[in-house]
């Protein structure tokens, strides 16, 4: 389980995250939604250690992330895959050498039980037999794919997807839903996903969570945000530039 309690965090005079508290459970995709520089990504790099609270609490398995000695922050990380953004690809490695690179690095595999192991990943994206092809020869989606394969490579407990459709078409979009489910469904995985497409949102999540003004504003299950009654979260989730003077019921 993660959870993140009364969590601030500020970066010079900006106060990013101000009192953000939210429970991840286990084997469910809770999606975070929220505007443009609204803090999400801030958020999920505290389960990982890249930042630390100012203030509150970071919780990975009844670990208390910011104050785990180094070397048991990366027996955690190794317990956690993240798929950035662009999908942070190494362009001078090839795709086989990009998602083995973990491995290589946690040094438990042979060099033959790595090689299989990145032909297995790389079957789970739908993506064989292209592990001697280099990034610069891919398509942004099968970029984004390669990127979960080196997530999954090291069977991580937990996946943080930070924006993992942005940039790609309604189509590819849907594919990268697909996968994500799929992660759940076999691997059994727990996740996150931080995005501000609500199409992807309503597709992957199980439930869903929106930070605003540096707190969750609602969470709920897709139907109750699909359906939500707060004005501020309505004007998100359906693309309205005005917010609803007075909270409606249903749509």
């Amino acid at each position: 389980m993660i959870s993140l309690r009364n969590v601030h965090k500020a970066f010079g005079p900006k106060r990013v995250l101000q009192g953000f508290s939210l429970d991840v459970d286990e084997g469910e995709t809770m999606v975070i939604i929220g505007y443009s520089g609204s803090g999400k990504s801030v958020a999920i790099k505290h389960i990982v250690g890249l930042l630390e609270p100012d203030e509150g609490q970071v919780i990975v398995d009844e670990l208390d992330v910011p104050k785990l000695p180094r070397h048991e922050l990366y027996a955690l990380r190794a317990r956690i895959g993240y798929v950035f953004q662009f999908a942070a690809l190494f362009d001078s490695l090839s795709v086989g050498e990009n998602v083995a690179m973990g491995l290589r690095k946690q040094g438990q595999l042979s060099g033959a039980e790595i090689e299989e192991r990145v032909h297995e990943v790389l079957e789970l994206v739908d993506l064989p037999n292209i592990q001697d092809r280099f990034p610069a020869e891919l398509s942004g989606g099968m970029r984004k794919r390669v990127g979960l394969a080196r997530a999954i490579a090291l069977r991580p407990k937990y996946i943080l997807y930070d924006e993992p459709t942005t940039g790609l078409d309604p189509v590819t979009s849907a594919v990268i839903d697909e996968l994500m489910v799929r992660m759940r469904e076999k691997l059994g995985v727990t996740s996150i996903v931080i995005t501000h497409d609500m199409r992807s949102a309503y597709r992957v999540g199980t439930r869903i969570a929106m930070l605003y003004e540096g707190q969750v504003r609602q969470v709920g299950t897709v139907d109750e945000i699909r359906n939500t009654a707060d004005p501020i979260v309505r004007q998100f989730v359906e693309g309205r530039p005005e917010v609803d003077a007075e909270p409606t019921r249903g749509i």
